[in-house]
């Protein structure tokens, strides 16, 4: 079996996923047979992660590891947007240095990922590394008429993309009736966009054709997207909020640069909270590392999972509790298999074939959830029967989607001491002996050094208390 390969097959070659770009469900095909290039837009660097992060880093970190379970080769990029309006707007509140300010919210970005569980990506491009890329990008939109100098810096002319509003499934003309009012009279559209911002007194700055400045937000990721993975790259992924404008301003810029860009546009639905849209200007956005501090981090991951990626999800404290619950049942699962006579079974292929089809179907990870509890119980009703050829199989499908989904399963014996372990042994003697002073006494020693013992018909379980 070559590395990478699931034990499920071979590469699949029947996933499919919605296309933002389609307004459908269509079979997902990479340039290059076996190997897969992702684009996923990271953060703005300038406050917490709220919710809303969680989510699409949770989205793409289950399609990765899915991806890479199945022998695909994937190449995962995500950025930092290290220089920003909101950053330089913090900076001057704060009288700090705006570099720091990127630094240590990165920092904070990244142990909220860490947290959940999230794999760092293969590469996470700062912004403030290719502005002379940028520069060199918005030269060339110039040459071609696709942009154009304004007293402020430089704009986007939409109108040159024949096709643009293609992510947000409107045409132009509505586009333009439904944008913001702007104070810059001298563009030439309402969809306009900033591709360079001139910069004002003591403003962060780079060098350029138009004067000291700095780039617009739609113009980074083009740059580095394509530096990394090449035109035509598989997927280009992120919140819903970003399909339009962000991600439709990016492909923009592509196109009128002769550039062939993403192939696939994957987009997850938005976060919920108590029931209300997750919105700054309802004040409900909840920091991503209090939910991690006051909850077990995998909840949010379960939660994710029995959602579908692309429809909205409720984040409370009940569905939370509720999530923590069933992760419990999963590590008393986890537990009991690994101190059972089914331990080391091989997976149940039709099990990981229901699997492959539930993910294959635009990541249907609810059902792919459903039939990880549904696997649970079967193998635990086969442990109560003693019938460990029928549990072992079920039991390593369930354990092997449960890592494939990213829900790291606990024994509780991980980090157990040599000695309490050694305490164990020696009460699992003394009970087959019916010795039960001495069985009492070592399980009074074990829950003394912080460690609860459970009897089970196959044995003795041990976990943190």
């Amino acid at each position: 079996m070559p590395a990478g390969r699931s034990r499920a097959g071979t590469l699949p070659d029947m996933l499919q996923l919605f296309d933002t770009a389609k307004g459908s469900v269509v079979p997902f095909q990479p340039r290059e047979p076996g190997k897969v290039s992702m684009y996923v837009c990271g953060p703005t660097v300038y406050g917490p992660p709220h919710l809303g992060h969680g989510r699409f880093s949770l989205v793409f970190d289950v399609l990765r590891r899915y991806l890479r379970w199945s022998g695909y080769e994937v190449t995962y990029v995500s950025n930092i947007t290290d220089i920003d309006d909101k950053i330089i707007d913090r900076a001057k509140r704060e009288q700090r240095d705006w570099r720091e300010i990127a630094r240590r919210c990165e920092e904070v970005w990244y142990r909220a990922m860490d947290a959940l569980g999230v794999q760092r990506p293969d590469h996470d491009p700062h912004a403030t590394d290719y502005v002379e890329q940028m520069v060199a990008l918005v030269e060339r939109l110039v040459a071609r008429g696709a942009a154009y100098e304004t007293s402020d810096g430089v704009y986007f002319a939409a109108e040159t993309v024949d096709d643009y509003g293609l992510l947000a499934r409107q045409p132009l003309e509505t586009l333009k009736a439904g944008a913001r009012v702007e104070t810059i009279e001298e563009k030439r559209s309402p969809v306009d966009f900033a591709l360079w911002k001139k910069a004002k007194p003591g403003e962060p700055s780079w060098p350029s054709p138009w004067g000291e400045g700095r780039p617009g937000w739609h113009t980074e990721c083009v740059v580095m997207s394509l530096d990394i993975l090449g035109e035509d790259f598989d997927l280009h992924g992120g919140g819903q909020d970003l399909a339009f404008p962000h991600h439709e301003n990016e492909r923009a810029q592509a196109v009128a640069d002769g550039r062939r860009f993403a192939r696939t546009w994957v987009h997850n639905g938005f976060v919920e909270v108590e029931g209300t849209k997750m919105s700054k200007s309802l004040g409900n956005v909840r920091n991503l590392l209090d939910l991690v501090e006051q909850y077990d981090p995998r909840a949010y991951r379960l939660l994710v999972l029995q959602s579908h990626y692309r429809s909205p999800i409720d984040v409370s404290d009940a569905n939370l509790r509720a999530a923590e619950g069933a992760l419990d049942r999963l590590d008393a699962f986890a537990r009991r298999v690994a101190a059972s006579p089914a331990a080391g079974a091989e997976p149940d292929p039709e099990a990981l074939e229901q699997f492959r089809a539930a993910m294959d179907d635009d990541l249907q990870t609810p059902a792919a959830t459903r039939l990880l509890f549904d696997l649970v119980r079967q193998a635990n009703a086969a442990l109560d029967a003693g019938d460990v050829a029928a549990a072992g199989p079920r039991a390593a499908a369930a354990l092997e989607i449960a890592s494939v989904l990213g829900l790291e399963l606990s024994t509780g014996e991980e980090d157990v001491p040599e000695e309490v372990r050694a305490w164990v042994r020696e009460r699992d003697e003394a009970r087959a002996a019916r010795d039960w002073a001495r069985a009492d006494a070592l399980r009074d020693r074990i829950t003394a050094a912080g460690y609860v013992v459970e009897d089970t018909p196959t044995g003795a379980v041990l976990r943190r208390a």
